[in-house]
């Protein structure tokens, strides 16, 4: 199975019971979506193993599972910090206005007034109120005549400051709100 093709939901914390289950933070804004879920892949940080899920329980902001093949505590013990994955296509569909982070990540981003290319996201942050969007700016580009300072800036992932995210090109238009860049 190729890294590529997998994405991370949840990551293992302890093993909890005699057993073999584990619990399981996730990492994921949907953890209820581990019921649908039959089929995951641990990454051990060497390998990545394929295992079926016996269980998927719900324990305050926790998932506790159980595997078909993993049925006592000393070898749920070794899995601790491992990270649970899925294939992509087995990943639930975003909806109106919702992206993956990895599909976000390298996107051109330009200036939704004149289509100035301002740079690249390079990472999203989840703050809880609404994610903010790191954006590094590109080497030429210019803020009121000014080359901004630092290599990059933060912006919220707001319909005011972020009005379209072109999948298909690649692109997000963004509305440079006064405030957003420094000079």
């Amino acid at each position: 199975m190729d890294r590529d093709d997998l994405i991370r939901v949840g990551v293992i914390t302890t093993p909890h019971g005699v057993r073999g289950e584990v619990k399981v933070f996730p990492t994921t804004d949907d953890p209820k979506y581990f019921k649908k879920i039959k089929k995951v892949y641990l990454d051990t940080g060497k390998e990545i193993t394929e295992h079926e899920l016996a269980s998927v329980k719900f324990f305050k902001n926790m998932v506790i599972l159980s595997f078909k093949d993993i049925t006592d505590r000393n070898a749920a013990e070794l899995m601790r910090k491992w990270n649970i994955l899925i294939k992509k296509e087995d990943a639930r569909r975003p909806g109106k206005d919702e992206y993956f982070i990895f599909d976000l990540i390298g996107m051109t981003v330009v200036d939704s007034k004149d289509g100035r290319k301002v740079g690249a996201l390079t990472d999203v942050l989840s703050t809880g109120a609404n994610d903010v969007y790191e954006i590094t700016y590109d080497e030429a580009f210019l803020y009121e005549g000014q080359k901004p300072k630092g290599d990059k800036f933060y912006a919220p992932a707001i319909h005011e400051c972020i009005e379209e995210v072109d999948m298909a090109k690649g692109v997000i238009r963004m509305n440079l709100m006064k405030g957003l860049i420094d000079v």
